[in-house]
């Protein structure tokens, strides 16, 4: 089986972890309304996704 030789130093193990952090999700803006949302989901204000209300909300 194996097994390191050594401890993986904090400096490599944070080095290799480098790539892991989160990046900031797609933004677009809503055809209907205007408001900023994301790609493919429904517009959390006016309920809109594709031309078309599939969220009834109390708004617009």
């Amino acid at each position: 089986m194996a097994v390191p030789k050594r401890k993986t130093s904090a400096s490599k193990r944070n080095m290799r972890r480098a790539h892991d952090a989160v990046g900031v999700s797609a933004m677009s803006t809503c055809p209907n309304c205007g408001e900023v949302m994301r790609p493919h989901y429904a517009c959390a204000h006016c309920g809109h996704y594709k031309g078309r209300e599939v969220v009834a909300t109390g708004e617009v």
